[in-house]
């Protein structure tokens, strides 16, 4: 899902200041404390008054979210599918540069898309690059080649890997001529990082 704001939490009695991010598969909060709350766990969801209100085993936990509350709460309960959050739409063409689960792969076909391997095609409105070390990042350069007009390359890469950073993935995009403006849970073990284009090179 990728939301993420900055918000006031209680819990416990105790008020926390920091920010909350929506995944797919989780909460997490970072700031005065840190935490997670799988979406599994999830016992009770209320959004009322600016609040969202959720409940586990362990208790109840209120983010002040203001408007997005309810928001919230509907993404949570009603979830989109990840090729949804990914923006991938039945007729496209969609390249694959890198080792992808075959799941993915079954998924885009079912849906209709066009799946290109390990090269991107010129009509491809996505690119999906997968880098599982920072050695990876090297080709990038190569791949953001054949991303033009409204072409968007999705970088998918470990989560919580200290030898290949967020920082690092976004830099790499930065100096191949691209803007990252989206991040998705593409699995419980990474992430996707959406770039495109400046629109001045649109």
């Amino acid at each position: 899902m990728g939301n993420e704001l900055a918000c006031t939490v209680f819990h416990q009695g105790k008020s926390f200041s920091g920010k909350a991010l929506l995944e797919s598969a989780e909460i997490l909060f970072r700031g005065d404390t840190r935490f997670k709350i799988a979406v599994s766990a999830i016992t009770g969801l209320q959004a009322k008054g600016g609040e969202l209100r959720v409940q586990t085993k362990e208790g109840t936990i209120v983010f002040v979210l203001g408007p997005q509350a309810a928001k919230w709460r509907e993404k949570i309960v009603n979830p989109k599918s990840l090729l949804d959050r990914l923006g991938v739409k039945s007729g496209q063409t969609v390249s694959l540069v890198g080792t992808f689960p075959a799941d993915f792969r079954k998924s885009l076909q079912e849906m209709g898309a066009g799946v290109g391997n390990q090269k991107a095609a010129k009509d491809s409105m996505c690119i999906f690059f997968a880098a599982n070390k920072k050695q990876d990042l090297s080709r990038l350069p190569s791949v953001a080649k054949s991303v033009h007009g409204a072409t968007t390359l999705w970088l998918v890469y470990p989560k919580g890997q200290t030898m290949m950073t967020e920082a690092d993935v976004r830099s790499s995009g930065l100096r191949a001529g691209l803007v990252d403006i989206k991040v998705v849970s593409f699995s419980a073990t990474h992430t996707a990082l959406k770039f495109v284009l400046p629109k001045s090179k649109r």
